[in-house]
């Protein structure tokens, strides 16, 4: 963020907000326009850019998984689950804070500038976006799943305790887990939107923990996580890629569902809203 930043007031543009214009938080507004700044920026980013900063995400996202199985490791079986889930925002701390693209996040950034200009042009760059940054997170999974099923990587007793976690993640029906995908694409736009209203590192970190262990305290599919656990099963032969890919595609699905609908829409509503109001009342009082 650049210093300067810190005196551009919020507008329907997505000016760049550090200060709050009042109190001591940023409002629903000023939050809109720290997305908004640099959601244009993402929908012109070189394909080759966006490709690698997603492969690097599928790969790091990986130690969400590998980290949860370690976690488990240490303690008696009715404490993994809970050991798991507290472990899990690994993967995304390492994504986020290196500025590495993961698909789920955008199912807000790149969603606010065609919901502002609804034309064909914008939904174009964003289903670009999205299909770029699709392919490179599941290229990255791919590899980092075939590296813990394939290769002396980890610790061979780390190994069925990952399958069986695999196993038991990806093993709901295809509605099931479109159904459950929704409520972590839900978190996961959410945690952009959250991301947003602070700049200091420490609340950031907190934001991502509290934010994303509930993914998998509560079961919830997260698309990109559970291809690492789907690719895990495919490469250790526990089940067939067919039935891995129709996983991968209903978690796909139902977070895209949930970030869309739940986040950026609800949000976007709520700022254009507050906006016509103030502009009515700013009006009125002119008059």
């Amino acid at each position: 963020m650049h210093p300067a930043a810190a005196d551009k007031q919020p507008s329907s543009s997505g000016g760049s907000v550090e200060k709050p214009e009042t109190g001591t938080r940023l409002s629903a507004g000023e939050i809109h326009d720290n997305v908004m700044s640099e959601a244009d920026e993402e929908l012109e980013r070189a394909t080759a850019s966006l490709l690698i900063s997603s492969f690097a995400s599928g790969l790091a996202i990986g130690f969400s998984f590998l980290g949860g199985a370690y976690a488990s490791s240490l303690v008696s079986p009715p404490y993994q689950a809970a050991a798991a889930a507290a472990v899990y925002p690994l993967g995304f701390m390492f994504v986020i804070m290196a500025r590495s693209e993961l698909f789920t996040e955008n199912t807000l950034t790149p969603v606010l500038p065609f919901l502002h200009r609804r034309d064909l042009l914008t939904l174009r760059k964003m289903l670009r976006v999205w299909g770029l940054l699709l392919a490179g997170n599941l290229a990255g999974t791919l590899l980092f799943s075939w590296l813990m099923a394939s290769t002396p990587a980890i610790p061979e007793v780390l190994k069925p305790l990952m399958l069986s976690m695999a196993e038991k993640a990806t093993a709901p029906p295809f509605m099931l887990t479109l159904y459950h995908a929704i409520f972590a694409g839900w978190l996961i736009a959410l945690l952009t939107w959250l991301l947003a209203s602070t700049h200091q590192t420490g609340a950031q970190l907190v934001l991502i923990w509290l934010v994303t262990a509930p993914i998998s305290a509560f079961e919830f599919k997260h698309s990109i996580v559970g291809s690492s656990e789907a690719f895990y099963r495919a490469w250790a032969g526990s089940a067939g890629w067919g039935a891995m890919s129709s996983f991968i595609l209903a978690a796909v699905i139902g977070n895209a569902i949930g970030g869309v609908l739940l986040v950026a829409i609800l949000n976007y509503g709520q700022v254009v809203t507050e906006r016509k109001e103030k502009g009515q009342t700013q009006t009125e009082v002119q008059e």
